[in-house]
């Protein structure tokens, strides 16, 4: 039998349009899955490779999740959902997020929206006895000096992560996160793009590379396998050693 083989699973990820949800997204689709992803913009020919969005063989449908009543009214697709991946983010730089109305943006994202999500597909996680995966990141485990509201929603998801995993159990809802290190995406160009940033944080990395999203692929794939059947309500930090 192999535990990773997603033949006849339905999947969808939230955020699923670039990064690394879309690397989570293709993980699943390699493995047999049936994988639909969200984003925010109209169409999947809106999206460029370069950008590291790559929707060949993925179902694309456009949500806003910064607009709540966009994910009330949301109709998916499919009827039947084993693996609901939320790994929707944003982040605004140059203290953006100092501003109340920046802060509230990415919190609207960050955080209010997986809860908006999780309830959304509930009753359908629990129909299959689904999993559940929420993509935090490790910044919910130090300061980061620029960023409060990325820090303080981030914090949040790992809290909610943990909370739902404890509520749903009975439910046969498997609730578990991921907590990616710096993943060389478009939402972290403000460091790649930065020859000395990236030399700095390089040189922290135990592992000498930054994560790709395969590498948070991996991780997702274990969390919604049987092979993490015994595993509910952790955060599994996915970061080459960087706050070791």
């Amino acid at each position: 039998m192999n535990e990773l083989d997603f033949g006849g699973k339905q999947v969808l990820v939230v955020g699923g349009s670039s990064g690394i949800g879309n690397g989570i997204a293709q993980a699943f689709r390699v493995r047999g899955a049936r994988v639909a992803v969200c984003g925010t913009r109209a169409s999947p020919a809106d999206y460029s490779p370069a950008q590291g969005s790559h929707l060949e063989g993925l179902d694309y449908a456009q949500l806003d999740v910064g607009d709540p009543a966009a994910i009330e009214n949301f109709k998916p697709a499919f009827e039947r959902l084993d693996v609901l991946v939320l790994a929707q983010g944003a982040v605004i730089y140059k203290r953006g997020e100092f501003e109340m109305a920046g802060f509230r943006k990415v919190l609207e994202v960050n955080l209010m929206s997986l809860m908006a999500c999780a309830g959304k597909f509930h009753d359908m996680l629990g129909e299959s006895k689904g999993t559940l995966i929420i993509v935090s990141s490790t910044a919910a485990y130090h300061s980061t000096k620029g960023n409060p509201a990325y820090n303080a929603s981030k914090t949040g998801a790992v809290g909610l992560t943990r909370t739902l995993a404890q509520a749903w159990a009975e439910d046969g809802i498997r609730v578990n996160g991921i907590a990616p290190g710096l993943v060389d995406t478009k939402m972290t160009k403000v460091t790649t793009s930065n020859p000395k940033r990236l030399e700095g944080a390089i040189a922290r990395i135990p592992l000498k590379r930054l994560g790709t999203p395969a590498d948070m692929a991996g991780a997702a794939l274990f969390l919604a396998s049987p092979l993490s059947a015994y595993i509910v309500g952790q955060t599994l930090v996915v970061d080459g050693g960087l706050i070791l």
